[in-house]
């Protein structure tokens, strides 16, 4: 190379930090301003569930990054189509009224935000705030804008860099494509391969470590009917943390008939923890062994319970059932991960699905050999992710000649695929929050109010029913929201969801997906954290209970409702998301 050639070279290279450190301070683009404050103000709406300022902050700071992007993608369009640019005297007096535009939208939407909240709230039982926080939520906003604008600035510089290197071989508009390629290929290997995979094998130690916890609470059982207990097929210290507060709480018989004021059993509980057994096959043989030796086929019903991540069972759910059948119950689970539900739906999406699927082959093989007039009736059971692989467990195909008499699901995911031919599927004028699906003999919908079929509709062979609330984004989060209305949106509306919520393209998607984040913040009863309550409608539906008067089921949830505060209350906001239907 001739020495001149040599000097450009190395010229060029001593410019790229300098246009790069350029890039970082360039300008703000007006049009991006314009329409990063639209998203911003649409961001300070109502959603699904209450936001802290916090929150609001985060969110309104994200929808402001992504509306500046999308204005800045629009103004190099523009440019890039070689259209007509404005003179620059209109252009001066666009950009003072874009200004005035920005300041007075966001000022007046941050205005209203104290009421927007409580429009939900209130619908909630909670207590009006009396300020929206606009100050700490300007600068929570501000914060998360600039460190996405210093990425989105990074990401163009490197981009360019590699455009430029690539020039020097291949045509220009080639080059572009291919800076472009390499700039995203190099920030999602890094936060995917560096990033994410070092946080999530810390968490996965994490969470092993505290899944391994012997409680001081948590006592090892005696009872030989007992999973833990010496008599056991399964050791104490297998049962994880989970396990152990599933096999050790739980009403005892003498509980039941002091609540019921009639004879009661001791519910069987059996579960199997991811330290049990290597595969999940095996964790299902070792349930159905030790299901056997403690004769959990001899009671009237039996239900398969699917957790959620971190191998947690719901005991609203569980509580509630063997209330209602005075202890002549048996319930099983096994675990299939340590980490939670977002987690575990992120890192091991096969694995509740495999677990679920084993588990239920096991114990429907063996229960379709025994006897029809001696054998225990067979439900399904799972909240949230459990709900998810619970489904999925139920080949409706494989049980035509020999079904199980139902299934109750609550909270399922909006990835649910049968949940969703359901909810597609639905009857005319019946809404998206609580369809109803041809004549309600085969599947329901409950909340809060109940199912809108009527009590008195005949049953057919098998029941299903999931039980769902109108705020709970976990279920309702839809991809589609970003560019289409939600069907759940329209009027009636659920009990649960603001009169205010609006629709807006890209926003009312982001909203609900940090509504699905913090889905378990709201009182019980709304969200996604589901009420002793309103478990007792569902099983009585599910499981044809007809031995209770209207007096005892109400005095039943009056008891599982204190009893479920007094939980929450104790527990505080520790291991929330799981505690409370992660």
């Amino acid at each position: 190379m001739a020495p001149v050639d040599e000097i450009e070279s190395l010229q060029r290279r001593e410019r790229i930090p300098e246009a790069m450190l350029r890039g970082l301070f360039h300008p703000l683009s007006g049009t991006g301003l314009v329409l990063g404050t639209l998203f911003f103000a649409a961001a300070l709406t109502p959603s699904l569930v209450p936001r802290t300022y916090l929150t609001q902050g985060a969110l309104a700071g994200a929808c402001l990054a992504v509306g500046y992007c999308l204005g800045v993608a629009a103004r190099w369009l523009w440019t890039y189509l070689e259209l007509p640019e404005p003179a620059e005297r209109i252009r001066r007096l666009a950009r003072l009224v874009a200004a005035v535009f920005c300041v007075g939208v966001a000022l007046t939407f941050l205005w209203r935000v104290a009421g927007w909240q409580n429009s939900i709230r209130s619908l909630m039982g909670l207590e009006p705030v009396e300020s929206g926080h606009p100050l700490k939520v300007c600068l929570i906003a501000l914060l998360v804008f600039v460190v996405a604008l210093i990425l989105g600035r990074m990401f163009n510089g490197i981009m360019g860099w590699l455009a430029r290197q690539a020039a020097r071989v291949v045509p220009r508009r080639v080059a572009n494509v291919l800076g472009a390629s390499a700039a995203v290929f190099l920030f999602w290997a890094l936060a995917n391969d560096v990033l994410a995979r070092t946080a999530l094998r810390i968490l996965d130690s994490s969470f092993k470590a505290y899944d391994a916890l012997i409680e001081p609470e948590r006592q090892r059982p005696e009872a030989a009917s007992k999973t833990g207990s010496p008599a056991s097929l399964v050791r104490w210290t297998e049962l994880g943390r989970a396990g152990r507060e599933f096999v050790a709480s739980g009403p005892s018989a003498a509980h039941i008939g002091a609540v019921t004021g009639k004879p009661a059993e001791e519910p069987i509980r059996v579960y199997v923890g991811l330290r049990a057994a290597d595969t999940p096959e095996a964790r299902a043989r070792l349930a159905l062994e030790e299901l056997k030796r403690v004769k959990a086929f001899d009671r009237p019903v039996l239900v398969v319970v699917t957790p959620t991540g971190t191998g947690w069972v719901d005991p609203s759910a569980i509580d509630s059932l063997e209330y209602l059948h005075h202890g002549a119950t048996a319930s099983v689970a096994i675990q299939y991960s340590y980490l939670n539900s977002p987690l575990s739906l992120l890192v091991q999406p096969e694995y509740g699905s495999e677990a679920a699927q084993a588990l239920f082959a096991e114990i429907y093989d063996y229960w379709t050999a025994l006897p029809k007039d001696r054998r225990p009736r067979l439900y399904l059971h799972g909240l949230s992710l459990g709900a998810f692989n619970s489904q999925k467990s139920a080949d409706l195909f494989r049980m035509i000649g020999d079904p199980i008499q139902g299934a109750l699901w609550s909270g399922p995911p909006f990835g649910s695929r049968l949940w969703r031919s359901f909810t597609d599927g639905r009857n005319p004028g019946s809404p998206a929050w609580l369809p109803e699906f041809r004549d309600g003999s085969f599947v329901r919908f409950m909340n809060q109010d109940g199912s809108r079929v009527p009590a008195d509709t005949p049953w057919g062979a098998m029941r299903l029913v999931y039980l769902q609330y109108a705020s709970d984004g976990v279920t309702f989060f839809d991809f589609n929201d970003f560019f289409r209305s939600p069907a759940w949106l329209k009027l009636p509306r659920g009990p649960d969801v603001s009169p205010d919520l609006r629709w807006y393209p890209i926003v009312t998607a982001l909203q609900i997906a940090l509504d699905m984040a913090v889905a378990t913040a709201p009182p019980i009863g709304f969200g996604h954290s589901y009420a002793p309550k309103h478990y007792v409608e569902a099983w009585m539906a599910v499981t044809d209970v007809r031995d209770w008067s209207g007096d005892a089921v109400a005095r039943l949830k009056h008891h599982l409702s204190e009893a479920a505060a007094r939980e929450i209350e104790t527990q505080g906001d520790e291991g929330a998301y799981d505690n409370r239907g992660g």
